[in-house]
This record gives C-alpha cells, structure tokens and sequence, in this order.
C-alpha cells in the first residue's frame, strides 16, 4: 500500500511541519456556532454556554492497533474519527469536534497522509464536527494517531456507567462479534499473500464484516432515538472492548448484578456464517469480540414499551442485586459466570 511506485512521492520534509498542517486541514470546514476559533492559532476557542462540555481521547499504534498490510489508510483516518465519537454518543452527547494528532517515520509520504486526512474529512462530514486542532511529529516506530473528541450535553441528559438497578433491563444497539470475524478473515488472506503474492481474495461473501472491521460506524442516531422515544438510560457504555467486558464495567460502577441471556444476543446471519466456517462459537465471539463500537445501555421496565420491536435495539438481559453476581444464562439454562476476555492492548500473547 505504502509502497505503490507508481504514485508520487512529496517528501513532509518539503513542507516542514506547520505547512503539513496547512496542507491536510485547508478543506475543514466550520459546522457548529460553538467553534469560536479552530485551527490558526495557539489554542481553540469554544463556548458551549449553558451545556456540559464531554471530551475523549484515544490513541492508536501501528502494529497494535491497525495493521496497514490491509488496512487502507483512508478507512484508518475514518476508523480513528468513530472510535473516538463513540465515547462521546456513550455519554448521550453531541459530538462536535475533534483534535487530530499524528507521528509519522519517513517512510510515509505526503500523499499517504493525504489518504490518512481524506477518511478523517470523510467522517467529519458525515458526523458534522470540526476539527480544531492537533499536532504532528516524527516517529521511529511508524504511525501513531491520536484524537481527542468533544461533546456537549444538556446536565440532564448525560449517561454515565454508575446509574444502573437491579431490575433495569440491558440493552444493545445493533449487532455483535461482525468487526472480530473480519479481523479473522483479513489475516487469513494475509497469510494467504504471504505465502503467494499472486493470490485476489474474494472478500464479497465477507463484505459486511470486513467493512465492521476496517469502516465501522458510531452509533450517533441512538441519543437521537433517546430523544424521540422519550427513553432515559441509567447507565451506558460504548463495546469496544466486547460485550462481557463492558457488561462488567457497567456492574462494578453501578454495584449491581447482571443475567445476559445467550439466545437474546444479535448476531447477524455472516457473523454466525463466519463462525462456522473458523470453527469459533459464535456466543464467545460476541462476548469477547471488540470494536463493534455498538452501544450498551440499561432502561428502567417502565421505559420498556418505548423500545419494544424497534429493530435498533435488542434486550438481552436484566440488572441483579450485586450479591447475585454476573452470569450468562445459556440456550441450555445453564448458569456460567461471566468473565472478560476482551481486548487488552497490554497482552503481548494476542
């Protein structure tokens, strides 16, 4: 990808840094009234008035987080963009802009950050935020992003991970363990490259869970369906690191308990399709997965028949007394104790 020798190659030397700057962000353009200042200055300047303000940051590592060998940097830059929006949304926030920073080794020229900055604009866009700053800097180590994400809510609105009750039903967005299976097959036609370079995947069969993987989506229409519906979450949390994992995250803060039902997770027909074909169960794929940057929420039962049948959202368990612990309750009916085996940037064994 990098090495394409067809294409032209402007050396970041030639630019210096802040002509860089100039460079990728002269086409941003101003959406919201709370921008005051963006990019030009020392510092940003913006006034969401009577709002809470909601920031987020994330950073993401060539090698740990993203492999370029399939990953093309315009889906990356757009990848980077939702990851970061998603804690926003998880908040039952308005995203409205983002800082943009980056370190690249010399082996990335110009029109490789071109690509980088043309899916970043692609999601800003989309999502209707500014971007408003950042900084860049050299690497040894290849390409590092980080993005920092703003929001704005009103007090009342905001959704934290503590306000969940025993009894409160939990509640997922869309569906799971779709970004996991097409990380499985993108590295199973790199090792097929690997061995014969010669080789054209045939990705169509798999196109859903691919693009789950390299261009998700976050979940901005939810707080807007929140709205509409007149639903007030008691605690919510994005699932990047998988399903079991955030369930836990949700009981510590809140100090409750938590049933997930096995038959009750949505699992869209290619995943479990995927499933079969790796030989992985394809509850544990949902559980442990990652990066569906799906919401997880829990509503009081008295808000449930605002929900009910809409085909955003899925009910797959219900909130206990803490001493009763946290189980998944099988298709069999049988009880197991749920651990998280998500993601974990700090395990070298992955």
């Amino acid at each position: 990808m990098l090495e394409n020798k067809s294409q032209e190659r402007t050396s970041l030397e030639q630019l210096g840094e802040f002509g860089l700057i100039d460079h990728l962000t002269k086409d941003f353009t101003i959406n919201h009234k709370s921008t005051l200042k963006g990019i030009g200055d020392d510092a940003a300047i913006l006034d969401f008035k009577d709002k809470k303000a909601v920031v987020s940051t994330d950073l993401l590592i060539e090698g740990v987080h993203f492999d370029l060998s399939y990953m093309p940097l315009k889906h990356l830059g757009y990848k980077a963009v939702m990851v970061n929006l998603s804690d926003i949304y998880a908040m039952n926030a308005i995203a409205t802009q983002i800082t943009v920073s980056i370190a690249v080794s010399n082996r990335f020229p110009l029109e490789a950050l071109e690509e980088l900055y043309a899916g970043i604009a692609l999601a800003a866009e989309k999502y209707k935020i500014d971007l408003i700053g950042g900084d860049t800097t050299s690497s040894t180590t290849g390409l590092l992003i980080s993005i920092t994400a703003l929001g704005e809510a009103i007090d009342t609105n905001i959704v934290y991970r503590n306000g969940a009750k025993p009894n409160d039903l939990l509640v997922v967005s869309g569906d799971l363990g779709g970004a996991y299976m097409g990380l499985q097959v993108l590295e199973r036609e790199k090792e097929v490259f690997k061995v014969n370079p010669n080789s054209q995947p045939d990705l169509e069969p798999y196109s859903y869970i691919v693009e789950r993987q390299l261009k998700p989506e976050a979940r901005n229409d939810i707080p807007k369906l929140f709205e509409k519906l007149g639903v007030q979450p008691t605690s919510m949390i994005d699932i990047s690191d998988g399903l079991s994992s955030e369930i836990l995250h949700l009981c510590k803060q809140s100090a409750v308990g938590c049933n997930l039902f096995e038959d009750k997770i949505p699992l869209d027909p290619t995943v479990i399709a995927a499933c079969e074909e790796f030989k992985i169960d394809s509850t544990m794929v949902a559980l442990n997965g990652g990066e569906d940057y799906e919401l997880l929420f829990t509503i009081d039962q008295d808000e449930f028949p605002k929900i009910k049948g809409n085909p955003n959202l899925s009910v797959i368990g219900h909130m206990t007394g803490a001493s009763e612990g946290v189980h998944l309750i099988t298709r069999g009916d049988t009880k197991i104790k749920l651990t998280a085996q998500g993601w974990n940037s700090f395990d070298t064994k992955r």
